[in-house]
């Protein structure tokens, strides 16, 4: 097997392509859009909580939903909205 010497120049080179990459993969990350509607599956994933307590978040009303056939979704900005509802301030007076 033959082998292939890498000198500084190609260092520096392959260094200006990943951090040339690695901000365009960051500045994509902050123009991407929240999908309107989330399945349950990604509601569960994002807010790190079990089926269960996901059909207890629907059931009592906290977390509004839109049945359509088998499926059920939620709007990210439903969510959003009980997750800033519910935030708890100790120590702030209100």
């Amino acid at each position: 097997m033959p082998a292939t010497l890498i000198t500084t120049d190609d260092l520096r080179e392959f260094k200006l392509e990943l951090l040339k990459e690695i901000k365009t993969i960051i500045n994509n990350q902050g123009t991407q859009k929240l999908k309107k509607y989330l399945k349950s599956s990604e509601v569960m994933e994002l807010l790190q909580v079990s089926p269960g307590t996901l059909q207890n978040l629907r059931i009592n009303g906290t977390l509004p939903f839109t049945k359509v056939g088998g499926i059920i979704y939620y709007d990210a900005q439903d969510i959003q909205k009980v997750m800033e509802d519910n935030r708890v301030h100790y120590g702030l007076k209100p």
